[in-house]
This record gives C-alpha cells, structure tokens and sequence, in this order.
C-alpha cells in the first residue's frame, strides 16, 4: 500500500506527532494521491494519510504487508496506527527520531561550503560584514517555509525569526545568496541513482518540473562541475545516510552562472523530480515539456 502524504515536510519541521496540517496540503494528498501509481504502477494501493480506515472498510479480507509512504514523519505513524495499520509495518519511534535528526539541514553542512549554523544575532551579523547577501533558513521547513533573504543588515523582523527558529530548531543555516542559473536534483531509489530531475522555483518554492532525460541533462551541464558534485554526495551518503536510511531520496542542486554546483537540500523521501523521471519514461513524447504537480490532481 502506498500512502501520498505531501503535508511530510510540514510535519517533519512541526515534530509533534499530534500536529494538525493545513486543510489545503490534506486536500491536495486525497486529490492526488494518484501520484504514487506513476512511480509504482497502477495495480498498487494508493491512498492519502486519513484514507486508511475508508479503504479497509470497503475491503476488509485485503491484507496489506507493506505501507510506502511518501515520506516517514511521526505525524503519519500516528495516523495511520489510529486507523488500525500493525506497527509492525512502521518505523518506531527511535527510527522516526534519527530520520528527523538526518533531515536536519546541519547534517549536510559538510557538502556545503560557506555555509553555517548560525546561533545568534551577533553571529549573523558578522557574517554580514563579509558578504552582504544571505540567504537564512530553518534547519526544518517545507513547502518554501522557513526561508529568509538578507540584504546588507538584519531587519527586526529577521532578528525575531532567527532568534525563535534557533529555540524551535537548534540553529538557522546561513547561507550566501548565489547567482543560481537553474536547478538540478540527483534523485536515488533504495541507495541507487534513479536519474536527474530538472526544475523552476520561485523565490525558493518548487513550481515545475522541466521534463529532460539524463542525456540532455548531462550534456546541457558539461561545463559545469555537476559530475563532481554528484560524486562528492555519493560519497557522503554512502557514509552518513544509507546505513541508517534506504528509500526515495532526492538531492536539490543549485547549477550559479560561473558553472559551479551547489548542494542545496537532501530530502529523505519521494519527490515531485522522481516522479517526473518515471512519468518522462511512461511517457517519452513528452520530453522538453513542462511537468507540475497539479496535472496528476483528479
């Protein structure tokens, strides 16, 4: 059985398993909970997080010895364990606690150069005295949340974000703001390399996907050091990440104007890229075209 539960994100940065999402980001999983048959096939089960006790209602004798999530948080354990799933069929506590840490984006800091955990005001603004455009952002966040942009000095509104993001969360990651050109993500599938994803944003939130396979992608991004980049992260995922992790995980790449790459964000669980790359291959004719999350809403 697959579960489509894109409310994830905000979960993942809420923490409590009691966490209520928004009525929108809900609305959205049952309308298009769909999705996962793009990645796993029509004859999967395909439901959102409150669909469980529905589904089994009309198909009570159905037994059901795996749950794919679209990702793992607290949040869907709870419930999903409300609507009767065996727990045996979901990470405990301890795993869902060290998947929450790995997401935590100082874990990754090691992949990204000249950036911080920044723990105070003061700190920040040094940080100001040697580059005057930053970017802040909390170590958990979703859907474009919990991103703040600097110019120049800190208004009281970022001091009073930083200073209650650093008490939710630890720290907030500073990080330079760079002339990014466009965005790449590695996605893996169980510890291996499913394929590129190319994608649009706007002022840090997701919009679409651009449907290129890996050899437009690879060709288009030969100037740059996107091989080296990806290899660096295989390295450290081999290292810090699939002993402890094995599942979807898309890596968010930040291709700047001088053909640098930047690692932006590791997620740990399905993402919209991975989606586009199995629905390029179901669908070849639409290569070059544009691919958005709403077009598998029913």
């Amino acid at each position: 059985m697959c579960v489509f539960n894109p409310e994830h994100d905000l979960c993942l940065a809420n923490g409590d398993p009691n966490y209520v999402p928004p009525a929108s980001a809900l609305d959205f999983a049952r309308r298009g909970a769909g999705v996962m048959h793009i990645v796993y096939g029509n004859s999967v089960i395909a439901i959102a997080s409150d669909g469980y006790s529905d589904w089994r209602r009309c198909n009570p004798n159905v037994t059901v010895d795996r749950i794919i999530p679209w990702g793992w948080d607290a949040r869907l354990c709870r419930q999903l364990y409300k609507q009767g799933v065996d727990p045996v069929l979901m990470p405990d506590d301890e795993e869902i606690n060290l998947l929450r840490h790995l997401q935590h984006r100082s874990v990754v800091l090691p992949l990204q150069p000249d950036c911080y955990a920044v723990t105070s005001v003061s700190e920040m603004q040094s940080l100001l005295t040697i580059g005057e455009d930053w970017v802040m952002k909390a170590p958990w966040s979703g859907a474009g949340r919990g991103i703040r942009w600097v110019h120049r000095e800190l208004s009281l509104l970022d001091i009073d974000w930083l200073l209650k993001t650093v008490v939710a969360q630890q720290c907030v990651i500073a990080e330079p703001r760079r002339n990014v050109v466009a965005n790449v993500a590695l996605e893996y599938v169980d510890s291996h390399f499913a394929g590129y994803s190319f994608f649009n944003t706007s002022s840090g939130v997701y919009r679409e996907n651009i449907l290129w396979d890996d050899g437009r992608i690879t060709i288009y991004f030969s100037n740059t050091s996107l091989q080296t980049v990806k290899k660096k992260v295989e390295e450290w995922l081999v290292d810090n990440i699939w002993q402890h992790y094995i599942g979807p995980l898309g890596v968010d790449l930040m291709v700047c104007a001088n053909g640098e790459v930047y690692v932006s964000e590791i997620n740990m669980r399905h993402t919209m890229g991975l989606v586009a790359c199995y629905y390029l291959r179901q669908n070849p004719e639409k290569k070059g075209q544009i691919w958005t999350p709403e077009s598998i809403v029913c």
